[in-house]
């Protein structure tokens, strides 16, 4: 076989699976990221806002982006109403947005001003993003959630499903390699390090072979605790109560009461 007859038996092979996708997927990822950044842009103007574009100018190229990525996973009633929902909610999301950089700024001392958090720190991103995807995650916006944090985990290392429940005042300190899973709730002044993991213990299994979706997977964190470096939490049922610490490189599969201490034994 030559060159010529090998693109040919290629072309007729790879023509096989691509007439079976009934959907063509091509710049949806680009029109979503794109659509995230104008975001950003509008609720941060001062800051991410290269091009210098007003408000108005960043809110109608999102609003033009979503609704472009989501026509291809929706019908048109559904796209326009995801991203009107979304675009009606940036003023709760912003507000929400500003304790995080809050609790950025009074939980890390060196931490100069919040604008070095909204300019400098990736969980300002990586929250970001999780604020604006969660919206959309809860009304079952299709794949567009994930393509947000997705882009946002490839910027940071720092990975939040946009399923998970996350209060208000949220710090993420240094932030590489952190992973928040699907199921997981977690309250309000949480502070995590690096290389936390808020996982599943284990995935239930059907009888055909394939694993049980839509299950509590994932722990559940109360307020004002604060997770140290390298913490692996893990399981559906496992509640951290209120005002705990958990050390570092801690390994939880069981539930603590509040106001515990939780080290690693040596």
């Amino acid at each position: 076989m030559n060159v010529d007859e090998a693109l040919r038996s290629a072309e007729e092979g790879l023509m096989f699976f691509a007439e079976k996708d009934e959907t063509d997927y091509n710049g949806i990822r680009e029109n979503v990221e794109g659509a995230f950044r104008h975001l950003l842009a509008a609720m941060f103007p001062s800051h991410v806002n290269p091009e210098g574009r007003s408000i108005a100018e960043n809110l109608r190229l999102a609003a033009d982006g979503l609704r472009a990525a989501l026509s291809r996973l929706a019908d048109g009633e559904r796209a326009e109403r995801f991203t009107a929902m979304l675009i009606s909610r940036l003023p709760e999301i912003r507000r929400v947005l500003w304790t995080d950089i809050v609790a950025a700024y009074q939980g890390d001392p060196a931490a100069k001003s919040p604008d070095e958090i909204i300019l400098a720190y990736p969980a300002f991103t990586a929250i970001s993003a999780y604020r604006v995807a969660h919206e959309l995650y809860a009304v079952n916006a299709p794949l567009v959630p994930r393509i947000i944090t997705e882009y946002a985990h490839r910027l940071t290392g720092i990975d939040i499903h946009p399923g998970a429940a996350i209060g208000e005042y949220f710090f993420i300190d240094h932030g590489t390699g952190v992973v928040i899973g699907e199921t997981s709730t977690i309250g309000h002044r949480v502070k995590i390090y690096q290389n936390v993991t808020i996982g599943a213990k284990s995935f239930d299994v059907a009888p055909d072979g394939s694993l049980v979706k839509g299950i509590k997977r994932h722990p559940d964190i109360g307020n004002n605790v604060v997770i140290y470096a390298g913490a692996t939490i893990l399981g559906g049922q496992t509640v951290i109560g209120d005002d705990c610490v958990i050390g570092g490189n801690v390994w939880l599969t069981h539930s603590v009461k509040a106001g515990r201490v939780v080290l690693n034994e040596r």
